[in-house]
């Protein structure tokens, strides 16, 4: 049903796209939302998180730092270190100081106690049976030594330059009379506080004032600083061998950013990643960085969260709220939709039972319009229904047939076999039966009938339906096929009579146009010769006039009586004579019909005969022919007299092609590629014509000046070819004139009977 156009369903159609595009931005707004509230609340969070454990860790590690910050004053007052200070008391007031300090040691829990005099020297020490005792060693540049020696307590981080062990050192002066005498120190081992730290998150740094990591839950990170030092800081470290001769360097932090509250997010490439990948494959890592200062002993404590939890918790929150907002969308989809399913079914319904309508009323008018009779049957094989192509065919009408058999209506003869289908209950007993039969009408006429009973079942009951076609039609079509079949085999027997006497004729037609080819190659090849009479009548004029020269000397040396003179004449002019029956015999050969036989010919033979024949037309028009070398190792499969033929004829053209130009040049190529052999023919004319390259073969096609040939040359240098085997084309050379090709198949070189510096090869 058509809607209209001013329908709000048709506005809201139009502006759909419009709805979603700003639907989807609502979406991401809200992602974007959702993202920045989810990450600040996470790092307000992780911020608490964090201050709650620098908290507990910097009273941890102040408490421990308390535990000992009075022990050098305590020690300071007892009398045997002062003893040991005063050298009239000698080595035992030494060794009674050292038994003193290792017993304190060995109860305080600290790692070293020692005695320096006022010079930095060491006099006594809790270590003093080790073999790396601190007994004799000079201290005086550590500063905690110095701040003693000023009368103030002394406080100091640092690597032992003995025991390269880190520790935090004590110290408080020793006075006798207002005057400092010695400085005792109490160093304390802070390994274990770092030990006992188990969060994965949460990396803790304790760091000097210079901002240097010397205490870290991060093995990587001990001895980096936290900010770039500068080289008067750097020098000041290490002259006071702070830290030995460890090299100090800053963690890789890229970027920096200032929180609200107290705390920095910092950006830095973890060093464990540095050793393990490449750098171009880092992905950085973010933390957040709190910082609070131990009071009283110049240290601060760091700790550094990792945000991984943060960008977890933004995540979740982002799956969630996306989840929710996708649920919701699709709950109003999905209500929406079944709304519209509810209107579309009802519509459907509708539309269903008018389609239903319509479709009974188009099969009956389907079935009441047929060509074809269409019969309903019960389960006993009596009519309950005929469409009016069935009336027309009997004369019967639906009234006088219904409850009838429907045998009536077939010939008595065609009636048992529709009975034995209609009745039989065998499982495989087909369906469908089709049968010719002839059925009777009401005016006792005869029709012929093609029959088709197929069974079918209907609220639970077997019926049939008959479908009837009249033959009638057909039977006369098939006669009238009958007639025409037999008047056809009549025609093909006259036919076949007239093809067998017209293809004896053809046959004897092939065999004279077979004579007529050689007759027209042989004139090719007279004519070809009568081309190249001059350069032959040139070549014999010569031997000629020297015969007639020496007959001549002869005679007149024969009546002088000078016998031995005439004899010398007579064997040059026998060898004129042999000379000149060289020329012809090439002529002769060429002259004669070929045997038409594929035989192993040499490049090099039909090289010779070529050039035999068309030497002295070369020599008369000035032509240079540049051949390949060593032709004698190529062979083909063919026939030397028409490849001879062939050879003289393109070399001729070629000559022709050059009449107009100076330079006059031909060209011989040889390639040989798998089982063929291409010889090329090129020379340095104007080229063939593009309109021409196509008709070049073409009998009595030429471009020569009248006169100057049939064209069936090339026409039959490409039927001798072909005959050969081979191929012939024609083509126009990138650098200019003709190039053609002959190709031929390959022959097997036989075995050579000389060695190979006996052969030498020929250039014209």
């Amino acid at each position: 049903m058509a809607v209209e156009s001013g329908h709000p369903l048709n506005s809201l159609r139009a502006y759909r796209p419009l709805l979603i595009i700003l639907l989807l931005m609502l979406f991401v707004l809200l992602l974007v939302e959702t993202a920045v509230l989810s990450r600040q609340q996470a790092i307000e969070e992780l911020q608490q998180s964090a201050e709650s454990h620098l908290d507990r860790y910097l009273q941890s590690l102040q408490q421990r730092l308390d535990r000992y910050k009075d022990l050098p004053h305590l020690l300071a007052t007892h009398s045997e270190l002062m003893s040991a200070l005063d050298a009239g008391h000698g080595e035992q007031a030494i060794q009674r100081a050292n038994l003193y300090l290792e017993q304190v040691n060995t109860v305080m829990g600290t790692t070293d106690a020692y005695l320096m005099n006022a010079k930095g020297v060491t006099v006594a020490a809790s270590n003093w049976r080790s073999e790396a005792t601190f007994i004799g060693r000079d201290f005086s540049f550590r500063p905690y030594f110095q701040d003693a020696l000023k009368g103030e307590e002394g406080r100091y981080f640092a690597l032992g330059t003995t025991s390269k062990r880190r520790g935090y050192y004590f110290s408080y002066p020793l006075s006798d009379a207002g005057e400092v005498v010695g400085v005792v120190v109490v160093k304390v081992d802070l390994h274990d506080v770092e030990q006992h730290w188990s969060n994965s998150q949460i990396e803790l740094l304790v760091t000097d004032p210079d901002g240097i990591i010397f205490i870290s839950t991060r093995p990587q990170w001990k001895f980096r600083a936290l900010q770039p030092l500068s080289t008067e800081d750097m020098q000041r470290i290490v002259d006071s061998l702070r830290y030995g001769d460890v090299r100090l360097t800053s963690l890789d932090i890229i970027k920096r950013e200032q929180l609200e509250r107290d705390g920095e997010l910092i950006t830095l490439l973890d060093s464990r990643q540095i050793e393990n990948e490449a750098l171009d494959g880092l992905k950085p890592r973010q933390f957040l960085h709190q910082r609070k200062a131990v009071p009283g002993f110049g240290l601060s404590v760091s700790v550094l969260a990792s945000l991984e939890p943060v960008e977890a918790a933004m995540v979740e929150n982002l799956l969630l709220v996306g989840f929710s907002t996708a649920a919701i969308a699709l709950l109003v989809l999905f209500l929406l939709a079944r709304r519209r399913i509810i209107k579309e079914r009802a519509s459907f319904q509708q539309r269903e039972m008018l389609a239903l309508e319509e479709n009974e009323a188009r099969v009956r008018a389907i079935i009441d319009n047929t060509h074809a009779g269409l019969v309903m049957l019960d389960e006993s094989g009596c009519i309950e229904s005929i469409n009016p192509t069935t009336e027309h065919l009997f004369g019967y009408s639906l009234a006088q047939l219904r409850g009838h058999y429907f045998s009536q209506l077939l010939a008595q003869e065609d009636r048992a076999a529709c009975w034995r289908h209609i009745l039989s209950d065998e499982p495989d007993q087909p369906d469908l039966l089709a049968v010719e039969a002839t059925g009777l009408r009401h005016d006792s006429s005869e029709v012929p009938l093609e029959v088709y009973i197929n069974r079918m079942r209907l609220a639970s009951a077997r019926h049939y339906i008959v479908t009837l076609h009249d033959l009638t039609e057909r039977k006369a079509q098939e006669r009238a096929l009958k007639a025409a079949h037999e008047e056809l085999e009549s025609r093909v027997q006259e036919r076949t009579a007239d093809l067998s006497h017209a293809n004896a004729k053809l046959l004897e037609e092939m065999e004279q146009h077979g004579q007529t080819q050689n007759e027209l190659i042989q004139t090719a090849k007279l004519a070809v010769i009568g081309q190249m009479s001059a350069g032959i009548n040139h070549e014999l004029n010569q031997p000629l006039t020297a015969i007639r020269n020496y007959s001549d000397n002869a005679r007149a040396f024969l009546k002088r009586g000078k016998l031995e003179t005439v004899d010398a004449n007579l064997v040059e002019i026998s060898g004129l004579t042999e000379r000149m029956s060289r020329i012809i015999h090439p002529l002769k050969e060429f002259a004669r019909k070929s045997s038409g036989s594929t035989d192993l010919v040499c490049l090099q033979t039909v090289r010779d005969g070529a050039m035999s024949l068309m030497y002295g037309h070369f020599e008369k028009e000035q032509v240079k022919v540049n051949w390949p070398p060593r032709l004698s190792d190529y062979y083909v499969l063919g026939d030397i007299l028409r490849l001879e033929q062939v050879l003289v004829n393109l070399l001729s053209n070629a000559v022709h092609a050059m009449e107009q130009v100076q330079t006059r040049r031909i060209d011989i190529g040889v390639e040989v590629e798998g089982k063929w052999l291409r010889l090329s023919i090129r020379d340095q004319g104007p080229g063939i014509a593009e309109a021409d390259l196509e008709r070049i073969f073409e009998p009595f096609f030429t471009t020569k000046k009248s006169g100057q040939g049939l064209g069936l040359g090339l026409s039959i240098s490409h039927r001798i070819i072909e005959t050969l085997g081979g191929r012939l084309s024609a083509a126009n050379h990138p650098q200019g004139g003709a190039i053609f090709t002959i190709e031929l198949p390959r022959g097997v070189r036989p075995e050579m009977t000389t060695h190979p510096s006996e052969r030498s090869d020929e250039q014209d």
